[in-house]
Order: structure tokens, then C-alpha cells, then sequence
């Protein structure tokens, strides 16, 4: 068996293995692209109008959030820029919810359940196939590390003998028969997506195992890692004074001071003794890349940790961008329309692909041309 019909083995079994996780991974990602787009046509809940006063600090907002659930305790709370509502997330056990309030008059717009939500539903059929996380996780990654394998495989495969056949390798025959088209359909845009596929992939994969990140990030710094630039900061038990303030507030005030120009604030729960209050300042709403990180003494509120954007390696900055690569956040708009397609291209890969095997394995018999007769 020659190197090339091996690959094709390989390419046409691991194909048949994976293609219905990876048709439902891709078009779940697809429709997840413009979940911001779409919640904000949707859901009027999410946008406030501007107010030529300062917004109410996270414990007043909390507050209110935790009225409007009883029982329910309130813990990250999201400021989501100057035209929208902040979110407090609310949980009690395996129910979760998200309050969204004016930040700048307290009024409750919305509590959602987040178990019944379309894109939370959505992103978990992305992440875990609805199944429980622990096997959905091991299922998705499994098909997604087989898409990577494919991409290369599919790229040898169709890589040009020679001149007359490279000239068929980068256009559809859309007058050819519709076999020849399918066939097309799978080599020519595959071959296209190919490496905006793989960097979805990729970056996918970066989200699922933290190992792989930290790999990618020292790769980037030339070698050095980035596991001190994650550690976190050691809390002294032993201080107990409390401030007059509440931690978060102390937070939010602390950040809006050093990250003026940051349009998104997260600000995590102060519910635990020995672990840092977690903060972060986004340069841009609903983008993640650009980030200010702080860490607060979760009695004390004394800040333990400053990590400005500037001062980040390269690394680090590549895995805070980990995200906004993977949503095609990074490019903006014309990025997440790009991220739609190539998901819409990898879903067809697995169904064009199929097609192209059974018609292949059904071949109409070749008549024998008749005999001549004396």
C-alpha cells in the first residue's frame, strides 16, 4: 500500500468515526458566532440608556438581584459597558440564574433562567453534546483532535500531482456532473477552510485543556512559560480586619481607577477565605483580549495582584486572545462572519464526505460492450 493510499484510509475512517460530532460541533459554533447579535435584537433587557451619572457599586446591585431570588446566592457580577445592563449571576445548586439591572438606577430589567436559555443550550451542545460534562467533554475533544488529523490528512490527499491537476484543485465544477460537483465540494472547500478551520479548532482545544495553552503560550515567548504569570496570589489568613466597605465595591472602585478606559468590569465573588477576589477590566465590551487583571483580599480588600495588559508576555497575550481567535472576535465583525462560514464548511465536510464514500462503494456496473456476431 503506497504512503498516499494509507492516508486516504486514514482520512476515510476516521471521517466515518467522527463526522456526526464534528456536523454537530460545527454548526452548533456556527450559530453560537452571533449569539451577542442576536441576543441584543431579541432581548431589549440588555441595553439601558446613557446617564450623565455615575453607576451604583456591585453590592447595591447585587442586592436588589438577590431580592428578586431568595434563597439564591449572588456572586459574579458583570458590567457590561456604559449602554448596558450589568449581570449578576444568581445560583442555588445545579439552578443558575442571570439578573440584569440599570447600573445606574438599580432597576430590576430581567432575571433569566440560564438552564432554559437558547445559547446556553446551544454552547453546551457546542461543548459536551448535552450529555453530562465529564463524557461530553471527552466525546467533543476526541472528534475535534480527529478534525485536526483530518485537516492535514485532507491537504495531503489533495495536494496536485501535478500541473493539469493543480488546475482542477481550486475551483467547483458547478456544470460537472453531481458526483463531480460533491467531489469538489469537499476537496475545494475544505481546502480553503483548511486553516481557518484549524485555528478553530485549535483554539478549541486551548479552551479544553489548560496544559495545552500554557504550551502554546511558552511557544510564543520562545520557550519561557507563562505558568508564573497565572499563579495566583497567596492569601494571609490572618488578616480579618473588615473595611468599612464592602470588598466588591472596594474592587470595582480600584479598577475603575486604574483601568479608565476599560468598558467591561468582572468582578467575582468575595465568598471565599483563602481564595483572591477575581477582577478583571476588558478594554472593549464583549471582547476579552485586551485585559487589565487584578486580584483582592477577600476580607481586607487590599489588592494582591496587578497584571496590566502592557506588561504581559506574548504569550500570555496570545492566550488571552485564545477566545476572541476561536469566536473570530478578534477581527470584529467580518471576523465572526468568517468563524460562521468555516463552521458552515466543516459541518459539510462530514456530509459531502459520506456522499463522496457511497458513491464510491455503489458504482454502477460498466456494461460489457456486445460481442460482434458472424
Amino acid at each position: 500500500m503506497t504512503f498516499r493510499k494509507a492516508i486516504g484510509k486514514l482520512h476515510l475512517w476516521l471521517g466515518l468515526a467522527s463526522g456526526l460530532i464534528v456536523l454537530i460541533v460545527s454548526l452548533s459554533g456556527a450559530v453560537f458566532v452571533f449569539q451577542d447579535e442576536i441576543r441584543d435584537l431579541t432581548q431589549p433587557w440588555r441595553k439601558v440608556a446613557v446617564q450623565a451619572r455615575p453607576m451604583l457599586p456591585p453590592s447595591v446591585l447585587q442586592a436588589t438581584a438577590a431580592q428578586a431570588k431568595p434563597g439564591f446566592t449572588p456572586s459574579w457580577t458583570t458590567y457590561n459597558g456604559s449602554d448596558r445592563s450589568t449581570a449578576v449571576y444568581l445560583s442555588k445548586g445545579e439552578e443558575v440564574y442571570y439578573a440584569f439591572l440599570n447600573p445606574y438606577t438599580g432597576q430590576l430589567l430581567k432575571v433569566q433562567n440560564l438552564r432554559s436559555d437558547f445559547f446556553t443550550l446551544v454552547q453546551y451542545l457546542h461543548m459536551y453534546l448535552l450529555l453530562p460534562p465529564a463524557i461530553g467533554k471527552w466525546v467533543v475533544d476526541v472528534a475535534v483532535i480527529t478534525f485536526v488529523v483530518m485537516l492535514i490528512s485532507g491537504i495531503v490527499l489533495w495536494w496536485p500531482r501535478n500541473k493539469a491537476a493543480r488546475k482542477q484543485r481550486f475551483s467547483v465544477k458547478w456544470d460537472a456532473s453531481p458526483k463531480r460537483r460533491n467531489y469538489d465540494l469537499h476537496n475545494v472547500l475544505g481546502f480553503y477552510a483548511s486553516a481557518f478551520a484549524l485555528v478553530l479548532a485549535l483554539t478549541g482545544l486551548c479552551i479544553s485543556y489548560e496544559w495545552l495553552m500554557t504550551g502554546v503560550g511558552a511557544l510564543a515567548n520562545g520557550g519561557r512559560s507563562i505558568a508564573a504569570e497565572n499563579a495566583e496570589p497567596t492569601v494571609d489568613t490572618l488578616l480579618t480586619a473588615r473595611p468599612a466597605r464592602p470588598v466588591v465595591d472596594i474592587a470595582y472602585t480600584r479598577m475603575r481607577q486604574q483601568s479608565p478606559q476599560a468598558e467591561m468590569l468582572l468582578i467575582g465573588p468575595a465568598d471565599n477565605a483563602t481564595a483572591p477576589v477575581w477582577c478583571t477590566a476588558y478594554g472593549k465590551a464583549l471582547h476579552y483580549y485586551h485585559r487589565d487583571e487584578y486580584r483582592f483580599h477577600p476580607r481586607t480588600g487590599q489588592l494582591l495582584l496587578v497584571q496590566p495588559h502592557a506588561s504581559k508576555s506574548n504569550g500570555k497575550k496570545l492566550a488571552d486572545m485564545n477566545y476572541d481567535l476561536h469566536t473570530g472576535l478578534i477581527l470584529g465583525f467580518g471576523g465572526k462572519v468568517i468563524a460562521f462560514v468555516v463552521s458552515l464548511v466543516a459541518a459539510s465536510m462530514p456530509v459531502t464526505g459520506v456522499v463522496l464514500w457511497w458513491g464510491r462503494r455503489h458504482k454502477a456496473p460498466r456494461r460489457r460492450p456486445a460481442l460482434a456476431t458472424a
